[in-house]
């Protein structure tokens, strides 16, 4: 087994050799790093850190403790989270559209990818929990990239397979009928009643000849997770019992994961959840809701939470309220503005990571609901300065290069005299043509464009956001991609 260390400073020079200032990258808080040699020079080690496979670190910056860490991954519109718990425990939650059906053809999927297989070098991605927020497509898409062999027939995924323990999903789902095409099952007396549960309740579903059958990608891709061989577990917070956890993530445990919802109410002894009104409310609404606890610090994963589920959260955890505080939270919905004023007061957050993607239709964040973010933050000033609340947005924290294009060349081109070699440089006169989708749509559009007026996006950046935590401070950091260095903020847990 080789050595593991990890980066013991809030950023480190990892540098190309052992003796000159070459820096190949800088290193973060908690960076995993594996020793490739043990033997100093001048005061340095080989070792494989993030995606250099032989680099140079100092000595004084490696220690021993591993962090909680939490990667809200920049999937466009949509979610995705990879926790990493100090125990290297590995939790996925939600993964934005699935590739196909991304802009810039990304996923959860591409980082998850990346951490097993460039920064870990394992060819198998294990994950523990892969947990489902909701059942729209811009949170379960990227997931399903990890177990979609033809998702993976692209060759862009480096690792082979992913195995997971468990899957959690909130319960609600789509279905169709003989006469109904999508629906989410049986609504009445303001509560949703067809929930599926374990494995069992989703292989009857699947079924050709069920009454009420699952539909369309969603029923794909939980035929994915019925393959993959995992255990199947549905999630939610019942009023009137304990909290629940996550499995292996208890109280006693020194990462805990708390589920605060959706809220569950029995009727004639089975679960129901609430209906808030229209399928849109009530998909969103009853997302899971789950507090990451570490040491003194709180992380609150939201899903798309809105409105009227807050209010009716809030509600159901009168004289219980203290639970919704966290440190950090994951902003409901995209920083959607069906948000509730009160909700965001109670959570009280140091930190609100918003997760949101451009080119897509819903405006997301609100700038209402920016600010609110701020308003309702919890406030530290020190020096004459800020230090919280503080806000972060993936898709602020993107950036593109952009390059001209001047020529267009064909080698071999077949033509009724043989094949030729064709260079086009006239841009005014050169047609480009390219499909136009926004996130998610199902149809792009065909568009042409002379050359003279196409940019070509020659990278991009993805707006990655770091949350680390010794259990006692935590870091938030962002790439600045034009210096390759770390922009970070660190302030104290408070719980």
């Amino acid at each position: 087994m080789p050595t593991i260390k990890y980066i013991k400073h809030n950023t480190a020079k990892v540098y190309k050799n052992s003796s000159e200032n070459k820096i190949l990258l800088e290193a973060l808080w908690g960076d995993r790093v594996e020793i490739i040699d043990n033997t100093p020079i001048n005061g340095r080690l080989k070792v494989h850190v993030r995606w250099a496979n032989y680099a140079y670190i100092k000595i004084e910056d490696l220690g021993d403790e591993p962090l909680l860490e939490l990667y809200f991954i920049d999937v466009g519109q949509g979610d995705g989270v990879l926790i990493v718990t100090p125990e290297r425990k590995h939790i996925l939650i939600d993964g934005g559209y699935k590739r196909s059906k991304q802009p810039h053809g990304k996923s959860a999927a591409d980082f998850v990818d990346w951490k097993f297989k460039k920064d870990y070098r394992q060819n198998t991605i294990e994950l523990d929990a892969m947990i489902c927020s909701h059942c729209d497509a811009d949170h379960y898409g990227g997931l399903w990239d990890l177990l979609n062999p033809d998702e993976r027939e692209q060759k862009e995924l480096d690792t082979k397979a992913t195995n997971i323990d468990t899957f959690y999903h909130a319960g609600v789902s789509w279905f169709k009928t003989e006469e109904k095409s999508r629906f989410l099952g049986k609504e009445e007396d303001g509560k949703l009643h067809d929930l599926l549960t374990g494995k069992t309740s989703i292989k009857n579903a699947l079924r050709k000849n069920a009454d009420l059958k699952l539909q369309g990608e969603w029923a794909e891709f939980l035929k994915c997770i019925i393959a993959s061989n995992c255990k199947v577990k549905r999630l939610a917070h019942n009023p009137n019992a304990n909290f629940d956890y996550l499995d292996g993530f208890e109280a006693d445990k020194s990462t805990s994961i708390k589920v605060l919802g959706p809220i569950e109410t029995k009727v004639n002894g089975k679960p129901t959840l609430k209906d808030l009104g229209s399928y849109s409310k009530n998909t969103n609404g009853n997302s899971v809701l789950l507090r990451v606890d570490y040491g003194r610090s709180r992380i609150l994963l939201t899903g798309d939470l809105n409105k009227k589920s807050q209010r009716y959260i809030l509600e159901s955890l009168s004289g219980n309220l203290i639970e919704l505080a966290a440190d950090v939270v994951k902003s409901c919905h995209h920083g959607s503005d069906d948000c509730s004023y009160e909700f965001l007061q109670y959570v009280n957050a140091a930190a609100t990571i918003i997760s949101s993607g451009d080119d897509e239709t819903h405006a997301h964040p609100r700038p209402n609901i920016v600010a609110a973010s701020g308003a309702t933050g919890f406030k530290k000033i020190e020096n004459d300065e800020m230090v919280t609340p503080l806000i972060y947005s993936t898709e602020i924290s993107r950036s593109y290069r952009i390059g001209d294009p001047y020529e267009v060349n064909s080698k071999n081109y077949p033509t009724s005299n043989g094949d030729i070699d064709v260079v086009l440089t006239n841009e005014a006169k050169t047609n480009i043509r390219y499909k136009h989708g926004k996130s998610g749509a199902l149809n792009p559009s065909d568009r042409v464009k002379t050359m003279n007026r196409l940019k070509v996006v020659d990278g991009i950046v993805y707006g990655l956001v770091n949350v680390r935590t010794d259990g006692e401070k935590i870091l938030c950091a962002t790439l600045n991609e034009g210096k390759s260095k770390w922009e970070y903020k660190t302030f104290a847990s408070r719980f």
